[in-house]
């Protein structure tokens, strides 16, 4: 179905307005453009309604332990596929920010996948657990942050309190 493609195709766009509105808002307030920061911040998530009704439509939001096993199935296919062949190609061109950029990000959905399935094995029970993210390579740990990220070795410091 064409609209069904659509759909995908406007999710996927939305979705990406979303984050790089979020970079530009993070960006124009480092450099002290606060209503600059704030347009973006709004529209970022303008961005993110867009996106959500479109999933909506597309009738991609199912219950949650179909939801749990969608993510872990795009966490598995990105540390498994996408990710390992991204590297190569960072580390053969040279390009060494993206190499670590996907590492991090590699490693972190394997973390992920692992958390998502846990919950999928529990999810009877509603288990009562906090999460936290470090903020530099996205490693996301339950009920305290570590002493050292065991992803990319940030401090306490760079994690936060999600939830």
């Amino acid at each position: 179905m064409a609209t069904d493609d659509n759909l995908r195709a406007a999710v996927a766009g939305e979705s990406q307005a979303n984050r790089k509105y979020a970079a530009f808002a993070q960006k124009a307030e480092e450099e002290g453009y606060a209503a600059v920061a704030k347009m973006f911040r709004a529209a970022s998530e303008a961005e993110a309604i867009h996106a959500l009704s479109e999933m909506r439509a597309l009738g991609a939001i199912k219950t949650t332990a179909e939801n749990l096993k969608a993510a872990i199935e795009g966490e598995t296919y990105e540390f498994t596929s996408m990710y390992p062949g991204f590297i190569k190609e960072a580390e053969q061109e040279g390009n060494n920010a993206a190499k670590r950029a996907f590492n991090f990000a590699n490693e972190a959905e394997k973390v992920h996948a692992m958390l998502y399935q846990k919950l999928l094995d529990d999810l009877e029970s509603k288990p009562e657990v906090e999460y936290y993210l470090c903020t530099v390579c996205g490693n996301v740990v339950e009920n305290s942050a570590p002493e050292k990220c065991q992803i990319c070795g940030a401090s306490a410091k760079a994690f936060k309190n999600v939830g």
